[in-house]
Order: C-alpha cells, then sequence, then structure tokens
C-alpha cells in the first residue's frame, strides 16, 4: 500500500482559524493511511489550498497560489488541484469560471470530509460551517511549545465593512469540555500555551444560553495542571465585563487583552456598527489597566473608512497616542461588495488610505519603542518557540504580552552548551528596539 500512496501539500493561507482548520484537513488525510504529507507543493500529486476571502489582498494571495499550482499542473498533468475555504465559499462560481483547470472546489462546511472529496466517496453533507471538536484528529504546524485552540465558528455581529458572517453564518460555540479535553491532551504532549481563538471569543457561550461563557471556559481550562498559558485572542471590546477581568487576574491566563476598536470617532464608530467611540473607548481601557496592572493591550484599526475625513482621522491618531497600546494593527479599508458599507462608495484613493496608515503606525513605533523599555534591566518568563531562522545561535521566545505570529518577540543569547530543557526560562532583558526585546538566559 506504502507505494500507492498520494503524496499531498496543503497551503493554508489568511488567519489562525483558517490554519486551524488546515490543521484537521491533514489530521483526516494522515487518518485514513492514504497519504504522505509533503511541505514543497512541487513535490506533491494533489496541492490543497485553503483560501482566506476577507478582503481583496487575501483574495489576491489566493489566486497567486492557484496559478502557481496550475503551472505545476502544466508540467505533471496528473497533479490533483484542490481549492477550499472563505475565498471559494464566497465567490464559488466566479473562481469555476476563472479557473477551469482546478479539480475541486469546495467552501467552508466540508473540511473534514476533505478524503471523501478527493477520493470522490459519498458523504452526508454539513448544514453548517465545519466547527471541529476534540474527536477530529489534528495535525499541529506550530511550534510544539503552543497551539491555538478553536472555540467557536462564525459571527453574529453585524459589522457594515466585514462579510464574515455571509461567509461563515451566525456564532457556533463548541461546548467547554471538548474544548477542555482538546487543551488537556495538548498539554499532555507537552504544549505549555494555548491561545484561544476564534470571531469573537467574548462572545463565547451565548448561543449555548451560557452567561459569562468565556469566564467559564477560562475556569476550567486553568484546571489542567500542565498548561501554563492561557491567552484570549480576539475579544470584542464592548464585552470585556468585569467577571471576565476578574477571572484574568490568574497567573495562568496571560494579563493580554486583543481587542479591535477599529476606529475612535463617534460618527465613523456609528456607521461601523460597532460599540465603543474613542471616549468610552479610553475609559473601559483605563477601567482594564486598573483591574489588570500589568496587562498588555492589542487592538487593530480600520482607516480610510468612508466618511473619514481629516477630522475623524485627527481624532482617531488622538485615540491612539492616548490609548497607549502595547501592540496595534492598522488596515486600510476594503471596498467589499457584499458587506453592507459596499453601498456607501469607496471615496478616499488608496495612496491616501496607505498614508494614513503609515502615519499610525508611525506614532505606534514611538509607543512601543518607549513602553518595551520597561523591561530592560528585569527578569521576565519567557516561552521558547525554537531557533532564529538564519543564525541557530539565538533563540527566539515570548513573554505573555506578546501573542504568536502577530506581535514581537524575545531574541535570547543561550548559555553555551545544551539547550534549556523547559521551554519555559527566565530570561534577562538587556535591550530593547521598537518592537523586540533581547535578553539572556546567563
Amino acid at each position: 500500500m506504502g507505494d500507492n500512496k498520494k503524496h499531498i501539500a496543503l497551503v493554508s493561507l489568511g488567519c489562525a482559524k483558517n490554519l486551524v482548520d488546515s490543521e484537521v484537513m491533514l489530521g483526516y488525510l494522515l487518518q485514513s493511511g492514504n497519504y504522505i504529507l509533503e511541505t514543497e507543493p512541487t513535490q506533491a500529486d494533489i496541492i490543497i489550498v485553503n483560501t482566506c476571502g476577507f478582503i481583496q489582498p487575501a483574495r489576491d494571495e489566493a489566486e497567486q497560489h492557484f496559478r502557481e499550482a496550475l503551472l505545476l499542473k502544466r508540467e505533471k498533468p496528473h497533479l490533483m488541484i484542490v481549492a477550499t475555504g472563505c475565498y471559494v465559499q464566497k465567490d464559488l462560481i466566479s473562481l469555476k469560471q476563472q479557473y477551469p483547470e482546478i479539480d475541486l472546489w469546495t467552501g467552508v462546511y466540508d473540511f473534514h470530509h476533505i478524503v471523501q472529496l478527493i477520493e470522490d466517496r459519498p458523504y452526508d453533507p454539513e448544514e453548517h460551517c465545519f466547527l471541529y471538536d476534540h474527536a477530529s484528529p489534528r495535525l499541529l504546524s506550530t511550534p510544539p511549545s503552543w497551539a491555538y485552540v478553536k472555540i467557536s465558528e462564525g459571527c453574529s455581529h453585524h459589522c457594515t465593512f466585514c462579510t464574515i458572517p455571509r461567509i461563515k453564518g451566525p456564532y457556533r460555540s463548541r461546548n467547554i469540555d471538548s474544548i477542555v479535553q482538546e487543551a488537556r491532551r495538548m498539554a499532555d504532549q507537552g504544549i505549555r500555551e494555548i491561545n484561544l481563538i476564534s470571531q469573537d471569543s467574548t462572545y463565547y457561550g451565548r448561543d449555548l444560553s451560557l452567561k459569562e461563557g468565556l469566564a467559564l471556559l477560562l475556569e476550567g481550562l486553568e484546571k489542567i495542571p500542565d498548561l501554563s498559558w492561557i491567552r484570549v485572542l480576539y475579544s470584542y471590546p464592548e464585552e470585556i465585563s468585569d467577571r471576565l477581568l476578574d477571572t484574568m487576574s490568574s497567573d495562568k491566563i496571560c494579563s493580554y487583552i486583543d481587542s479591535p476598536f477599529q476606529h475612535a470617532a463617534p460618527t465613523l464608530v456609528r456607521r461601523m456598527r460597532r460599540g465603543l467611540d474613542g471616549t468610552h473607548a479610553l475609559k473601559l481601557i483605563s477601567k482594564i489597566r486598573r483591574r489588570l496592572p500589568d496587562v498588555a493591550l492589542r487592538t487593530s484599526l480600520i482607516v480610510g473608512f468612508p466618511g473619514e475625513g481629516p477630522e475623524e482621522f485627527e481624532q482617531l491618531k488622538d485615540f491612539v497616542r492616548e490609548a497607549d497600546f502595547d501592540h496595534l494593527g492598522v488596515f486600510t479599508y476594503s471596498h467589499e461588495k457584499d458587506a453592507p458599507s459596499f453601498a456607501w462608495g469607496d471615496e478616499i484613493p488608496a495612496r491616501e488610505k496607505e498614508q494614513r496608515r503609515q502615519e499610525i503606525m508611525e506614532i505606534q513605533a514611538g509607543i512601543s519603542a518607549r513602553r518595551l523599555k520597561r523591561y530592560v534591566g528585569t527578569r521576565i518568563p519567557v516561552l521558547l518557540d525554537g531557533r532564529l531562522r538564519g543564525d541557530q545561535g539565538i533563540l527566539v521566545g515570548r513573554t505573555q504580552n506578546q501573542a504568536p505570529e502577530v506581535d514581537g518577540v524575545v531574541l535570547i543569547s543561550p548559555p553555551e552548551g545544551p539547550g534549556p530543557a523547559d521551554v519555559i526560562q527566565s530570561v534577562e532583558i538587556l535591550r530593547s528596539d521598537v518592537y523586540d526585546l533581547y535578553g539572556t538566559l546567563k
């Protein structure tokens, strides 16, 4: 049978939630016993592209991978190309017309049927966007010290710039026991940090009639003995409760809040159908910092949204200066035909949007550099992710205040001899720059 196994490569695009879906697909493929996984598409008999369809740059990236796979197919006619994920769910008809040589199309409902789809075997289609559980096979692709845990699928908010509810459907939570079982198994395998992900983690459990569902989930997870850090990502600001802040005071739960404010100008916040304008957001930030003095705050913002004139943009810049975020990302507004905001036009030129994005990031660079200096001369726990690509003599890690893949890192000079036995080490911070820390294990 070994000689008959197909070699398969999976390209995962977009967010961490997509990555989890890709890991589950890989789990089912391996479980079948019919496939060998390859890291290079050039070595594969089957290429799967798991797409993101959220904004135009993500769709452009997906199409670039389609074209690259089709070039390989011209050299290897037997090559099978599978397109899946959000972009396929969103624009299936037009994509099939544009790329007729792609062999198989599937959206976001049937990740767990990937084997049956590839092998053209019958299965019962789902009525809802796929949401895995603790029993789903999964091949982790993150470093051995940490992993993502997806706690829900879909979204029940109605932000005017967003198409996710149309692609993924309404919010659906996994049950607490399933999440705890998955996290316990990960801890048994040596994973020390789990990162809870969702379209809105603070909404968790509402569809299950749970009050303070996220706090209840965290209380269950912190009882897992070998789990060291639990991080919550993507928390809507208007849903951050006192009960949640109390729960987050636990040593096991990272003092880290990732909350997308999106804008500060009241007119734009209302137009976006978001919850808090700049004034109310600053009050929340002040309360969070009183309750969690060591907290790291991250946000994401949108510039160039319809109606953002000079006055609204100045309000946003003032908000960034006053909020003093540890981490911040800025997106330029993407004019999406399936989003409610499409009706308002796209009056701000792309060059102007990018200029505004750069202005915000320049302000944030100064804030980040100043805030990181407070760590210099201290010793802090750091979770080691591995070694620096291009310089194996440097260890790469993160503090509780740095989320994987989106924030800065700690670059560490290890002592001579074998590497450290434990993935969490006490590191002396020697210096900092705009986004990263530098330290030593000595």
